[in-house]
């Protein structure tokens, strides 16, 4: 059947397995020290949280619009119950699309299942499931069941969506399989750096006698009651004629910490999201404020860009046609007062945009005729006019 898939007829083998397969080819043996890792394991190393929680927050905060194109524009539909909340009353379409984008970015697929449609027949509710639960069946290149824990189901009725493809295969590829050697190197990591602080042990080191020579007996008594003592992480009390030098704990301990840091700049790379956006010591980069704007518009484009193009894809397909889904990045540009002030002023300038639009962007009504007349009367537009000042409103008969 190929990389993923069992002969015909035989269900696959899992993202976790396949990760097990591709490291022991890789390096020809697996050790007994090594750490496991897989879709749940992983979410416990800090850089693995940080980006699959940054991608899926931003993604899922994007305000979803239905759209129609009507003689050539695209005009704003009412949105479908399903895209507001597609598991139901008590899951809304922000949590629903959170979640989906986590099993996306770290296991290549999420998968649901369809239980209730609409009149056209297609979706309007979609339960999400475990991805760790669910098994693809191949037949010929194609899925034809879903087991999800022990239960199959017809692809008719399970909400499928996957990125990561290559060729001949019909689901996504798990990053965290591919990244698996990185991250178990870096849990090992953790793991022997937490023993070592956690148990008191010390690395090598030198004690050393000052006014006399010790033979070989003494020093033997010596090193084992130092090693029974420090093991424990009790205090080792000695006279004031030993030094005790350790000679590795300061290397020790910066190798630790720079391995460390490396490492989630490596996870960084596997779930496509900039290192310094989660905090990541990267070694010669800055961010000022003055590009922040510039850094999250770089962000949306070149990393998370193509996981929106995708999902306004697949969330389309739960629209009857020629309806189609768009995720409005824009809404997330937060832009500080006064460029968003200059943006606005050069577009309603060149005619790109009405000063009404502009003024929906601050949550303020459309403009009245009164306003318009104020308007010419600061700043009249005819020759030699000029500019009066404003006239208060006069008193409604029966104001107070």
């Amino acid at each position: 059947m190929g990389l993923f898939g069992e002969r015909r007829g035989q269900t696959s083998r899992s993202a976790d397995t396949l990760a097990e397969n591709l490291l022991a080819q890789r390096t020809g043996v697996r050790t007994g020290k090594s750490v496991p890792v897989n879709n749940d394991t992983a979410m416990r190393n800090s850089g693995v949280w940080a980006c699959l929680r940054l991608r899926a927050n931003v993604l899922s905060t994007m305000p979803v619009d239905v759209m129609r194109d009507v003689a050539g524009v695209n005009t704003t539909l009412k949105t479908p119950p399903v895209l507001v909340e597609p598991g139901g009353s008590k899951v809304g379409i922000q949590e629903w699309l959170y979640s989906t984008q986590v099993d996306l970015d770290r296991a290549g697929n999420d998968v649901g299942i369809i239980t209730k449609v609409d009149g056209n027949g297609l979706p309007a509710r979609i339960d999400l499931q475990p991805i760790n639960e669910v098994v693809f069946k191949i037949r010929d290149g194609e899925i034809y069941k879903f087991k999800i824990g022990k239960k199959e189901y017809d692809p008719d009725v399970i909400w499928h969506e996957k990125q990561y493809t290559i060729s001949g295969l019909p689901f996504g590829l798990s990053p965290i399989a591919y990244a698996a050697w990185t991250l178990g190197e870096y849990q090992s990591i953790q793991e022997y750096a937490t023993t070592w602080f956690d148990e008191g042990g010390k690395p090598s080191a030198v004690l050393k006698q000052l006014k006399q020579k010790v033979d070989k007996d003494q020093a033997q008594i010596v090193k084992d009651n130092f090693k029974q003592t420090t093991s424990n992480g009790d205090v080792f009390v000695t006279g004031m004629d030993w030094e005790y030098t350790p000679l590795q704990a300061q290397q020790a301990t910066m190798e630790w910490l720079a391995a460390k840091g490396s490492g989630i700049v490596d996870v960084a790379r596997f779930l496509d999201c900039p290192a310094d956006l989660i905090d990541a010591q990267v070694s010669g980069s800055s961010v000022t404020y003055a590009n922040v704007v510039q850094r999250n518009l770089q962000f949306l484009v070149l990393h998370l860009g193509p996981a929106v193009a995708r999902r306004e894809n697949a969330l389309s397909k739960l629209l009857a046609r020629p309806r189609f889904v768009k995720l409005n990045a824009g809404a997330l540009l937060r832009m500080d007062p006064l460029t968003q002030a200059q943006v606005l002023g050069m577009r309603i300038k060149d005619r790109t945009l009405t000063p009404d639009e502009g003024r929906d962007l601050y949550d303020a009504p459309p403009l009245i005729e009164s306003d318009y007349e104020q308007f010419d009367r600061l700043w009249p537009t005819s020759k030699g006019a000029t500019p009066t000042a404003a006239v208060p409103p006069k008193a409604t008969q029966g104001a107070v």
